[in-house]
């Protein structure tokens, strides 16, 4: 009998290694990491700054020189339904097509598991910005060397898009200028919500990539039309920055941002 019990002790014993040991090589458990990286492009084409868009369907030509844009509150989901949200005092970062490491977000201890879709801010969400100007000290002072920050009563920048246009009838090369943000009692905050093509594997020892592909005409040319001639102030630049054309704007990000692919190689 006694010897039947030790037998059986080794048995289990030897059971619990080798689970232990699969999940150990197939990564799961504990944390890992993930990147999200943005591509900006213009209408399906790359983005070159100073060099001509095609045409908008205002039939406007931009030559655009600078796209910056503020990504919060990043939520992951799982293919079982579960959620992680990435902790909301590390969830802001300003991609800037002009800094290239700005393009790729580094998610750092998140938890293992198979990702089916990502949900994101564009922007900086009520709650955040109501904890005031102490509260968000650290991402203000980041925002404001960035320019991406107006003053504490309007905020952040949530989306500074510029460059120069042409069309029919303005001839030459004139300025626009494209801020979103809080503006009076509009917040214009944006949600993003895209699916995964391929699930995102988190493991130990792999740390996938979603790329996402960012389509800039989406600003001015998605649902919303936005005519940069019509916003030309007596010849002094197309300067959007509130009125009834910024929340406009804002529903347009929503359709700005695709999943081009996911990639799930080794560390």
């Amino acid at each position: 009998m006694k010897k039947n019990i030790v037998k059986a002790v080794a048995i289990l014993a030897m059971a619990l290694t080798v689970v232990s040991c699969s999940k150990s090589d197939d990564g799961l458990g504990g944390n890992g990491n993930l990147k999200v990286q943005f591509e900006n492009g213009f209408a399906d084409n790359e983005l070159v700054f100073g060099s001509p868009t095609v045409p908008t369907s205002q039939n406007e030509v931009l030559k655009i020189t600078s796209i910056k844009y503020i990504v919060s509150n990043v939520v992951l989901t799982k293919t079982d339904g579960t959620t992680f949200t990435y902790p909301k005092s590390q969830s802001y970062f300003i991609v800037d097509e002009a800094n290239a490491s700005s393009l790729v977000l580094n998610l750092n201890t998140v938890p293992t598991g198979d990702y089916k879709s990502i949900k994101f801010g564009i922007g900086v969400d009520k709650a955040q910005y109501d904890l005031g100007q102490t509260g968000i000290a650290d991402f203000w002072v980041t925002a404001q060397n960035d320019g991406m920050t107006w003053d504490w009563a309007s905020g952040f920048k949530f989306l500074a898009f510029e460059g120069t246009f042409t069309s029919p009838t303005v001839t030459q090369d004139t300025s626009f200028m494209i801020h979103t943000g809080k503006t009076g009692t509009d917040y214009n905050y944006t949600e993003i919500n895209l699916n995964l093509p391929t699930n995102a594997l988190v493991r130990s020892n792999i740390t996938p990539q979603i790329h996402l592909s960012t389509d800039l005409s989406q600003i001015i040319d998605g649902t919303n039309k936005i005519s940069l001639t019509a916003n030309n102030s007596m010849g002094m630049g197309a300067m959007i920055m509130g009125g009834t054309n910024l929340p406009l704007i804002s529903a347009n990000l929503v359709n700005m941002f695709a999943v081009e692919h996911v990639h799930n190689d080794p560390n």
